[in-house]
């Protein structure tokens, strides 16, 4: 049975509720169009906040947004909760969870996921952080962890359920091994006396000789200046080979005993089946032309992490941020619009608005055109800016509080095991819930 509108409109459908998504659909307001959006999760996740969740700072429903809610005044606009498997684009139709549904035009707006590399072992024993049921996962592995230092004799035995090794030094791990290093100086002592601060050890490893890769060189120092005053041992030009769930090894031969491993070294795109190899470029991404659509599709859009469009300007596409998904979105809607209506498409141009990255109380990087600073001035741009991107105003506010509280106490958010968490394919005892809320 093929879920299809039966109005004599255009029916756009749009898979993937992010920030991309949410702009095309947005863009389409008002318009002689019928909009249905598709996705896994009935709400929006403001990633740029996921790792406040993982280290209990938020509670995951602050930074979540119900994706019917927000449109819920867009009258052409519906939504259904739906896993898309295949783009059959010789009959303009997806193939769902839920049955076919039809389309007359086509956003691809999926984001992307972890990249591991190929390397299984990292893949099943490391944490990654791209979704709120990931970060909610690696909440309870950290609580759980600390619990288990507690009970062990020895530093010793003691060590590896300290030893937190994040992998990765883009935005995701410098903000995550941040927010770590405070958890360790102010919080571990008071939630557990019996544990010593000097024994939690904090490593950020890269590949890369410098932290904040795409950053300004005066805001990679800085954050690695931060860091490194706040305890967190920085291990660059350092390749990982492997991690078999209680050693990380190292291609100079080192290598660290943990049960914490953190991913955020990579993404890749996440593309339906039913697209030919020949248009995906390096990362998993759809090949587009300069208004968005995928090559060989009239169509068709790509847009956010999932897309890559190739000019001589952007010889690798364009970077996996929340800026570059919003202006494609709303470029996407207007143009679709403009094919609609027969009028010319307007190419797209990215502008850049510039970088943030906090990396603690008081401690920040801004890179905003040729405005370049760092510290508490920085913090409270980024703090702002945030907080005005976040979905609805109970959002806002709950996390404003949240984050008045946590200043002014050093102690904020609450750190329960609601759930315990276990690893697929580890032993389980028989009330365990595996997985995700």
């Amino acid at each position: 049975m093929k879920e299809s509108d039966k109005s004599k409109f255009p029916q756009v459908v749009i898979i993937g509720g992010g920030f991309g998504g949410l702009e095309v659909a947005k863009a389409l307001a008002d318009e002689p169009v019928e909009v249905l959006m598709l996705d896994k999760h009935n709400y929006h996740t403001f990633q740029p906040l996921l790792y406040q969740v993982a280290t209990g700072s938020l509670e995951s429903g602050s930074i979540a947004f119900s994706l019917r809610k927000n449109f819920d005044n867009q009258k052409n606009f519906h939504f259904r909760m739906a896993e898309v498997t295949k783009v059959n684009a010789d009959e303009n139709i997806i193939e769902t969870n839920i049955g076919e549904i039809a389309y007359d035009y086509l956003v691809i707006a999926t984001g992307s996921t972890t990249n591991f590399f190929g390397n299984k072992d990292i893949e099943h024993n490391a944490m990654p952080m791209k979704s709120i049921p990931e970060a909610l996962n690696l909440r309870y592995l950290i609580l759980q962890n600390l619990e288990e230092a507690v009970i062990q004799k020895t530093k010793e035995e003691r060590e590896p359920y300290l030893n937190f090794v994040l992998v990765g030094a883009g935005p995701t791990g410098v903000e995550l091994a941040g927010a770590l290093a405070e958890l360790r100086n102010h919080v571990l002592t008071k939630d557990y006396p019996e544990l010593e601060k000097e024994h939690m050890k904090v490593y950020l490893v890269d590949f890369l000789p410098k932290v904040l890769g795409p950053f300004s060189d005066q805001a990679s120092a800085a954050a690695k200046d931060f860091l490194t005053k706040m305890g967190v041992e920085v291990l660059l030009n350092v390749k990982v080979e492997n991690y078999d769930g209680n050693v990380i090894t190292f291609g100079d031969g080192r290598s660290i005993r943990t049960k914490n491993v953190i991913w955020s070294a990579g993404v890749t795109g996440v593309v339906p089946e039913g697209f030919s190899r020949d248009i995906i470029e390096r990362g998993n991404r759809l090949r587009t032309d300069n208004i968005c659509r995928v090559i060989g599709y009239d169509n068709i859009f790509a847009i956010g992490d999932v897309a890559a469009m190739i000019t001589d300007e952007t010889l690798k596409g364009h970077p996996g941020v929340a800026q570059v998904a919003i202006q494609m979105g709303k470029n996407t809607g207007k143009n679709i619009l403009h094919i609609i209506k027969n009028e010319p498409t307007v190419p797209f141009k990215y502008f850049d608005k510039g970088s943030l990255a906090t990396i603690g109380r008081n401690k920040a990087v801004a890179d905003l055109g040729k405005i370049k600073f760092q510290g508490f001035f920085a913090w409270v741009v980024w703090m702002f800016v945030h907080l005005i991107s976040l979905l609805g105003f109970r959002n806002k506010v709950v996390v404003f509080i949240n984050w008045v509280g946590s200043y002014i106490s050093n102690n904020g958010g609450s750190r329960l095991i609601i759930r315990r968490y276990v690893k697929e394919g580890a032993p389980q005892e028989a009330d365990v819930v595996p997985g995700a809320d």
